[in-house]
Parts: C-alpha cells; sequence; structure tokens
C-alpha cells in the first residue's frame, strides 16, 4: 500500500516545490522590479528583499520584469555638426543616466531599455547639432565646452522625465575637424597665430624700448643727484678740516708746523722714483736736523780779498 503511494508523494512534493519556486522572486541591490498581472503594473519593487508573487505566471499573470537601478551609460559617435560659419566638427559624447520612476519606464517603453536609450539618442543628436550651431569655430573648442554639454544636459532633461529617465550627466568626448576642412582649418590658425605672434613681438619691442629710455633717464637723474651730494658732502668734510686746521693752529701753531711738514714729507717721499735735489739747510729739511724746527745759524759771509792798487 505504501510502496503504491510513494509516486504519488514525489510527484506531489515536486509541484508544490515548482509553485514554491515560482512564487518567490529576488531582487538584488543593484536592480528594481515591475509586477505585471496581465499587462497591468501590479507592484514595484525598489527596495533589495525576497517577494512573492503568483505562482507559474500562466496566462500572462504576475511576471517579473528587472530593470537595472545603477547608472548606466551610452555613447553616440561620429556626429558631425556644423558652427556657424560653416566649419564642421566630428563629435562623440555619451550620457550617465539611471531609471527614476521604474513605473513611468514601463508604461512609455513598456521597460525596454534599448527603447528608451534610441528616443535619447535622438534627442541627443539633436541637442549637439543645436548647441554647435549657435557658437563660433573657437567657441567650440574653448572652454564654453563645459557650458555646451549643459545646455546639452538641459534639452535632455524634459524628455528623459517622461521615460522616467534622471539624467546624471552629458559629457563631450571628442571634438575634431572633419577630414574635409582640417588642412583649411589648420592653415587659417597657422597664419592667425603668425600675426597674432607679429603683433606681440611688436607690443614687447615697443614696451622695450620706453623701459629703456625710463631707465636711462633714471640713471642720469641718479648720477645728478649723487654727484651733487658728493660735491655737497666733500665741500662740508673741507669745511670741516679746515676748522680742525685753524683750530690746531689756535692751540699749538709748533705741532701745526710740525705736523704739516711730516705730512709733506710722506707726500714727497712716498713714492721710491722721487728724487729732491734740495739744499741741506733748506727750511723743508728743518725737521730733519732738529726736532724744534730751528734752522741752523748762516755762517757770516767772509769778504772777498781786493786787489792791491799799483
Amino acid at each position: 500500500m505504501t510502496s503504491n503511494r510513494l509516486p504519488a508523494i514525489i510527484i506531489l512534493l515536486a509541484i508544490v516545490l515548482v509553485i514554491a519556486y515560482s512564487s518567490v522572486f529576488v531582487v538584488n541591490a543593484r536592480e528594481q522590479a515591475i509586477v505585471v498581472r496581465f499587462g497591468q503594473i501590479q507592484s514595484v519593487k525598489t527596495e533589495p528583499g525576497i517577494y512573492f508573487k503568483l505562482p507559474l505566471a500562466f496566462m500572462d499573470a504576475d511576471r517579473v520584469q528587472i530593470v537595472e537601478k545603477q547608472a548606466l551609460r551610452f555613447d553616440l559617435d561620429n556626429i558631425r555638426v556644423q558652427v556657424r560659419g560653416g566649419s564642421t566638427f566630428d563629435v562623440d559624447a555619451f550620457v550617465i543616466y539611471d531609471i527614476k520612476d521604474v513605473r513611468k519606464f514601463r508604461e512609455t517603453v513598456s521597460g525596454d531599455r534599448e527603447a528608451a536609450e534610441a528616443r535619447l539618442r535622438t534627442q541627443l543628436d539633436s541637442s549637439l547639432r543645436r548647441v554647435y550651431g549657435l557658437r563660433d569655430f573657437d567657441a567650440a573648442l574653448s572652454d564654453e565646452r563645459v557650458a555646451m554639454m549643459l545646455e546639452v544636459r538641459d534639452d535632455l532633461h524634459g524628455d528623459a522625465e517622461n521615460l522616467g529617465i534622471n539624467i546624471q550627466d552629458v559629457r563631450i568626448r571628442r571634438t575634431d575637424l572633419t577630414q574635409q576642412v582640417a588642412p583649411q582649418t589648420y592653415g587659417r590658425m597657422r597664419a592667425e597665430r603668425l600675426a597674432e605672434a607679429e603683433l606681440l613681438r611688436a607690443q614687447g619691442t615697443e614696451e622695450g624700448q620706453r623701459r629703456r629710455a625710463i631707465a636711462d633717464r633714471q640713471v642720469v637723474e641718479i648720477t645728478a643727484e649723487a654727484q651733487r651730494d658728493a660735491e655737497i658732502i666733500r665741500g662740508q668734510g673741507d669745511a670741516e678740516r679746515n676748522r680742525i686746521f685753524a683750530d690746531s693752529f689756535g692751540k699749538d701753531p709748533s705741532f701745526f708746523e710740525f705736523y704739516r711738514s711730516m705730512a709733506a714729507y710722506s707726500s714727497a717721499l712716498s713714492s721710491q722714483d722721487t728724487t729732491l735735489v734740495l739744499s741741506p739747510n733748506t727750511e723743508f729739511f728743518r725737521y730733519f736736523d732738529n726736532s724744534n724746527g730751528l734752522m741752523p745759524p748762516v755762517p757770516p759771509q767772509t769778504p772777498a780779498p781786493v786787489a792791491p792798487s799799483n
């Protein structure tokens, strides 16, 4: 009897396990889930965990659609855009987004990520052409690039919100000249840079001449002021020296004469090439024989003999 029931019990357990397995689904931290029953959204699970639904999903009942929760990216490459003036660029860009409103995402594009990106790609293409078309050639390659990316992001924001998508960032990865216009454009840029260099060189020469003229004038003025100050100081020094000499002469005339003679000896005999031919009795050497400076007495002159008269 028991052996006859065993297959039935095994089949029953298998059916229970299948039903239990099909009634449970898991949502991890990087996902969110939409439970659809007969084509209608039954519930949305945005938090990670274990959830239950009707088993077996027969007749389109309680189907679970998993949607990414983390940031996603799609690229748009080799878009040819034209700036004001006629030049064209090849542009690469990409968009970072996340699915913020899962219910709206399901209602608008049936939760199909490729369909949503196709709509955003079309909008991105149109926005890039508009933003570049408003600018000149140089502006498209300048620091305005950040402002351009922000404008494109704002353009995408409205359509993305209708899809339940949040645009986090838009980046322009590459802006290159097309092969057809690159040689002419580089030639024009080279001519402009050369002209700019010539202008800067001329301005530098003019500024150099101006500064040299200022420096020369300042040298003349400073030299004249220095000479004037030197003359004043030299005159003051001479006056002070004369005053000191005058005071010294008044206090001790003999010492003053001695000092003057020593200074004359030092000045006249300082050079080894100096040769003096003077009489030893000259007043210049009076301090050589006498420390008091007294001159030796002059011997009396002998009268010349008178020839006898005849």
